[in-house]
């Protein structure tokens, strides 16, 4: 028998499959989907069993070394979806099946230095090598690469590869019973007016079955390690170890909730899908429902449907921001049927929350972007809330777009794929008003409650009136009105830090990473300058390092500094601050955001993390403090972001029975994405937006495509990006456009050049066969590391 494996080695060469021969112990229990441990050249690396064969072409196979798994661990569904995503994201197959597997399952491995066939022990490291084997850095720690080598090609030593998980399941040990019910009460009679808190013991597992931790039986019974040891001695309970899982909910209690009443717009909004449930027939739906309206309520009761059936669903949500809310809302209606992955969760929990779906422990899961590859069987709909969100696009290998997945898995079982958001992307409202999508709009919040009224203040105003603060005169009123009513604001700046830049008054030196091309952010706490894309930091100077002046400042407001005025002009408010640097620490963001639900804060204040899915009720203000802050970046989705994040920010005010108001600042008020937003207004804007991608050719009227080139010499770059360019121009039809090369909008980042060209087309077939080619050509230089390559066939970030 034949173990077709790809090998975890992504390069060109190796994306392909490797045959091996399965030894005939194991020929029983080899199954597609399964990892192995298969020797590749002097190494032992991990690898996936794509098929099974009776017979190979090739005469001579080496054979597996380690099964990793006693089940596959993804199913023929998902490796099917692994080929279709190296085609459509460009990637390696490894690449694929890897991504679908939490970190902890990834392969870690170690080297070892151990004895060989020849024995040598005149050599300095012979006692230190010993029956054992020791690590391969500590042996290089004290040995030379040189005296290694020749060492191994004398057979004196040799190189062990284990391959190992980053994460092992959790255990504990316990203790269950070693005899039958019969036999344990006879053993409890024996012992007659002696050792009674044994008998108590004996009795617990006469009346109870299965196994129980130790401090589990000792905090039960008042009893000591040493007592259950002793009838571990005798022979009448034994010990076990007992997997447990991380849960990173332990402790939490999630009231029960029960299904609400249905509004008329939310009877005809579900009606379909459930229609679509019953049928078991597969269709994509795009509720356009206004914050407020009830998309969550569609989503519970759907699931509802689908698990009556005996189905299981996927939920997901644009990354942390949204979890706590969310959670709770499906924890307490579907309990313990529900497991969460995101990013707040440990490496270790999220391999446990994993394995529970993967053992069919649970039928839902919500959770981020990867989530969409939850290994079920029986899938009855995928849910994909706010799904403009630009974090369901994954911006490293392999480039997949979750909406994309979630649609072809949809296909596989013939189930929905419901998206929802207030403001649809552009390309999935355009689909749904051509009929490739079922459009379902909700324009009304749920008990007729009105939308917040939205004022834009124009900061140039205040400008010319004297005012130099951050906060306007309106915005301040509001503020302190609010804090007398004891009623809860947001207010909401997209930039973290407490200043975007440091210059210099006398000579205009602005403070540059000197890794990167892009201006040091200033962050108060700890009196440094920070560089957002690769960390770099440097202490705040004293004076211009370029005239030497005394005159260096920060400009431009972020989040630090923001706090810090409002402790200035409103002492008595109590603010909770929310942006990358408060929530580091896990648990931090829950925390929060539940101080701020208990009314333990008076104002919320944070970057784009606040701007969705929160629902206060005591919250009757948001202020947006620079709402034209996208608008300006080199981006052709800038003002469609900009309208998705101020009207996702006005929908956090007056969700319930308290009218809400949203005050927006701007320096660019009459921007056409500022000005529907203040009217809540899709509508216009989408036909509005519409003419600018037509008249410049741009998503949904064409397709893109990026090619991003980086090296640490800039004539390298160059070089290389404009044979990529010339290439394209050559092969692709006179339809389609080939812009640039040229410089990235940030062309350094980490001391690399950064370089790219875009493709805007309709239709090129032959379009991946080109891009693969170019990687092809480049992959011995890529390989070496000096090259890097990227291909994104379906771009989000410009930048």
């Amino acid at each position: 028998m034949i173990a077709k494996v790809i090998v975890d080695v992504p390069a060109n060469q190796t994306d392909r499959l490797f045959d091996y021969a399965i030894p005939e112990e194991w020929e029983e229990m080899i199954e597609p989907g399964m990892r192995v441990v298969v020797p590749f050249g002097p190494r032992k690396i991990q690898g996936f069993v794509i098929s099974v064969a009776n017979e190979s072409e090739h005469a001579k196979l080496k054979e597996l070394s380690e099964v990793k798994d006693v089940t596959p661990i993804l199913t023929q569904e998902l490796l099917d979806l692994g080929f279709w995503l190296t085609e459509k994201a460009l990637c390696y197959a490894v690449s694929a099946l890897q991504a679908m597997l939490p970190a902890a399952m990834k392969a870690n491995v170690t080297k070892t230095v151990v004895l060989g066939n020849r024995v040598n022990e005149e050599a300095t490291w012979h006692r230190m090598v010993s029956s054992n084997g020791v690590k391969w850095d500590d042996f290089l720690s004290h040995f030379s690469h040189k005296e290694l080598n020749r060492a191994i090609k004398n057979d004196e030593l040799e190189v062990r590869y284990d391959v190992k998980e980053k994460t092992a399941p959790k255990t504990i040990l316990s203790v269950s019973a070693a005899l039958q019910k019969d036999e344990l009460q006879k053993e409890k009679e024996k012992m007659g007016n002696r050792a009674l808190k044994q008998q108590e013991i004996i009795a617990h597992f006469i009346e109870n079955e299965g196994a129980v931790s130790y401090k589990e039986l000792m905090d039960m019974l008042d009893t000591t390690r040493s007592t259950i040891k002793s009838l571990v001695s005798k022979e009448i309970l034994k010990e076990e170890e007992v997997e447990l899982y991380r849960d990173p909910y332990k402790g939490r209690e999630f009231t029960p909730s029960t299904a609400l009443e249905l509004t008329d717009l939310q009877e005809q909004a579900i009606t379909p899908i459930l229609t679509s449930i019953e049928d078991h027939h597969h269709e994509t739906f795009l509720i356009h429902g206004v914050t407020g309206s009830g998309k969550t309520e569609i989503y519970l009761q759907s699931i509802h449907r689908v698990l009556e059936q005996g189905k299981e669903a996927i939920v997901l949500v644009p990354e942390i921001s949204l979890t706590p809310q969310m959670v709770t809302r499906f924890k307490s209606r579907f309990g313990s049927e529900v497991a969460v992955l995101h990013s707040g969760l440990s490496r270790g929990e999220k391999y446990d929350e994993w394995r529970k779906i993967h053992r069919k422990e649970v039928k839902v899961v919500v959770g981020a972007r990867s989530a969409v590859f939850a290994p079920f069987t029986n899938l009855g709909i995928i849910i994909i809330d706010e799904e403009h969100e630009s974090s369901y696009k994954q911006e490293e290998n392999p480039r997949y777009h979750a909406r994309d997945v979630a649609i072809k898995r949809g296909e596989h079982y013939n189930c929905p794929v419901v998206l929802g958001s207030a403001t649809p992307s552009l390309e999935s409202y355009a689909r749904a008003s051509k009929g490739v999508y079922t459009l379902l709009e909700l324009l009304h919040r749920v008990n007729k409650q009105a939308m917040p009224t939205v004022s834009i203040v124009d900061m140039r105003e205040e400008l010319r009136a004297g005012n130099r603060s951050m906060f306007s005169n309106d915005l301040y009123d509001k503020l302190k009105d609010r804090l007398e009513k004891k009623e809860q604001t947001v207010l909401f700046l997209n930039r973290r830090g407490y200043s975007t830049f440091v210059m210099c008054r006398d000579c205009g030196y602005v403070a540059e990473c000197p890794h990167c091309d892009i201006s040091l952010t200033y962050h108060k706490i700890n009196g440094t300058m920070r560089c957002h894309y690769c960390g770099h930091e440097e202490r705040f100077p004293t004076q211009c390092p370029e005239c030497e002046s005394e005159h260096i400042r920060f400009f431009g407001t972020g989040t630090q500094r923001v706090e810090e005025e409002l402790t200035k002009i409103l002492p008595e408010a109590r603010v909770v601050r929310m942006d990358v640097d408060t929530t580091r620490r896990k648990g931090a963001h829950e925390k929060l955001l539940n101080q701020f639900g208990e009314g333990k804060a008076d104002i919320l204040l944070g970057t784009q993390m606040i701007a969705k899915g929160l629902d206060f009720p005591n919250v009757t203000l948001v202020g947006v403090l620079a709402g034209d802050a996208m608008l300006h970046i080199p981006d052709f989705r800038a003002s469609e972001k900009t309208f998705q994040l101020l009207t996702q920010v006005s929908g956090r005010a007056g969700r319930h029975l308290l009218p809400g108001e949203v005050i927006v600042q701007s320096y660019t008020p009459e921007h056409y994405s500022i000005e529907m937003a203040s009217e809540h207004d899709y509508q216009s804007f989408y036909q509005r937006e519409m003419v600018t991608r037509k008249q410049f050719g741009y998503p949904p009227f064409y397709f893109l495509a990026m090619v991003n080139v980086s090296h640490e010499e800039l004539t390298k770059t160059v070089d290389v990006t404009e044979k990529i360019a010339a290439y394209l121009k050559e092969h692709l039809s006179k339809q389609s456009v080939v812009l640039g090369p040229v410089a990235s909008p940030i062309p350094r980042i980490k001391d690399r050049y950064r370089y790219q060209c875009m493709i805007k087309y309709k239709t090129e077939p032959n379009l991946t066969h080109y891009l693969k080619e170019i990687q092809k050509h480049f992959s011995k230089e890529i390989s070496r590391g000096g090259l890097q390559l990227s291909i994104d066939t379906q771009p989000y970030m410009m930048m």
